[in-house]
């Protein structure tokens, strides 16, 4: 069998790591009894290449609330268990981009909106929901919070709880705070965070082993 089918099916490529030598780092999906899991993977044969993978695992584990499978530290899943795939290759890319001499910690359930000058917040409401409010003036108040709720919906294939828009929810019915507290950033431009990975996709390309010593 092949090394490539080995590793599972590709699903998000970062094909220049900024912070270890231009390495192309991927994620992997692998199905088991158990589930699926996720595997971050790179052909480099650089030295430090392992130290590398296994810094952007740990940092997935503090930025989206996964946890890593016993004596793999590469592998990772959820704690539900259930995929959330789109979710996953978001914690990916940010724990690439992370740097690794700064320090390394869940973001927070709020964040100041520079858009609209407010500051948008999070609360859980349980199974899985959670609920957007923002500070300020009510003019256009609504109409930011649904925009950005549509934003978490796009990134995490969250869910719509009602009408208000104000509310979204996770399909396993589970909180994941570190998660959607990093969804939330890339949730005021969800635009931008598409036209990111359309463009990386356009040149992205996980150079063989022989290409990467």
């Amino acid at each position: 069998m092949s090394l490539t089918t080995d590793l599972g099916g590709r699903i998000e490529l970062v094909s220049m790591d900024p912070h270890f030598h231009n390495i192309s780092i991927a994620l992997y999906r692998q199905k088991t009894s158990q589930g699926a899991v996720f595997l971050v993977h790179s052909y480099s044969g650089k030295e430090g290449t392992q130290q590398r993978i296994e810094f952007v695992a740990s940092a997935m584990t503090v930025l989206g609330g996964m946890e890593t499978l016993p004596r793999e530290p590469q592998k990772l899943r959820f704690p539900c268990q259930v995929e959330h795939r789109l979710a996953c290759r978001r914690v990916f890319l940010e724990a690439c981009k992370l740097d690794p001499n700064a320090p390394l910690e869940a973001r927070p359930l709020s964040i100041l909106d520079k858009k609209s000058s407010r500051t948008i917040s999070l609360s859980y409401q349980g199974e899985g929901t959670y609920r957007l409010t923002a500070d300020g003036e009510e003019t256009d108040k609504a109409g930011r919070i649904s925009a950005v709720a549509g934003g978490l919906m796009k990134l995490g294939e969250m869910q719509t709880v009602d009408a208000a828009g104000d509310r979204v929810a996770f399909s396993c019915g589970q909180p994941h705070h570190a998660l959607v507290g990093l969804l939330l950033i890339r949730a005021l431009n969800v635009r931008a965070v598409f036209r990111e990975l359309e463009m990386a996709a356009s040149r992205g390309v996980l150079s063989a082993p022989s290409a990467q010593k």
